[in-house]
């Protein structure tokens, strides 16, 4: 009986630590696909990315 508590608890704290490391990784994703995007857009526009901005 002991084994599978044992067992239970690291199943636990493992989906514990997935669900942080998902709320961590998510917004820094969504960020790298975001300057990503806009900077696509300024090199389509003919633009050039410099300082987080299009500079044209």
């Amino acid at each position: 009986m002991k084994e599978a508590s044992g067992e239970a608890n690291l199943t636990v704290i493992a989906i514990i630590l997935i669900g942080v490391i998902a709320a961590v990784v998510t917004p820094l994703i969504t960020q790298l696909m975001n300057t990503t995007k806009l900077r696509a857009e300024c090199h389509d526009k003919g633009g050039v990315w410099v300082n987080d901005r299009c500079s044209k």
